[in-house]
């Protein structure tokens, strides 16, 4: 089946402005069982997961793996605060491109100085103000991925006319791969040059 490349990058592009991370008022203010922050989690996260069908968003034994590697704050008394939910969120992000050490590294330092301290810049003052970029960078991110696609677009003229379309979206994947590869090598030496929890 012959699939348009431009048509569906278009349909990309055009399907990032209808990503939305989760609003800080969204998440309940009670605090939540186990079952009730994994349902919240999937019925927010579900619909961007590549297999949402399959796709587990987060299950208990995520959730309990994540406390017990210092991660997630412990509950209290089994229950969850809308903290607690803030920093799974984050986590979320994080999981599909850094190690647990690695998350582990850069969200110790944010929960132990701002997770349940009853003051007005909290976890979620964290998470409101980072979150905030998101609009900015989409735009950002639209116009690079378009960029990228109409310089691999330009390659490749010269291949055998059979393997030209297929070797155009390899450069294309290359090139999205190697801005990731970067991209993450840089998060890695900003993480490595936290300072590291004591333990």
């Amino acid at each position: 089946m012959h699939i348009d490349t431009n048509d569906l990058i278009n349909s990309i592009i055009d399907s990032f402005d209808r990503i939305e991370h989760i609003k800080s008022e969204d998440i309940p203010n009670i605090d939540l069982y186990m079952d009730q922050v994994t349902t919240f989690m999937d019925k927010k996260l579900r619909k961007y997961s590549r297999y949402p069908d399959k796709d587990k968003v987060m299950t208990k034994t995520m959730i309990n793996n994540y406390a017990k590697n210092d991660l997630l704050p412990p509950p209290v008394k089994k229950k969850y605060s809308k903290e607690h939910v803030l920093v799974l969120i984050f986590i979320y992000y994080y999981k599909g491109i850094l190690s647990i050490s690695d998350i582990q590294a850069l969200l110790k330092p944010i929960t132990d100085r701002f997770f349940d301290t009853g003051e007005d810049f909290n976890i979620e003052t964290v998470y409101n103000e980072v979150f905030k970029l998101e609009e900015q960078e989409v735009e950002y991110l639209k116009k690079d991925v378009a960029q990228k696609y109409n310089c691999a677009m330009d390659t490749f003229d010269d291949a055998p006319e059979e393997s030209r379309e297929f070797l155009k979206t390899f450069s294309f994947i290359c090139m999205l791969s190697f801005d990731v590869y970067m991209k993450k090598m840089l998060i890695e030496k900003l993480i490595d040059g936290i300072e590291k929890p004591a333990k």
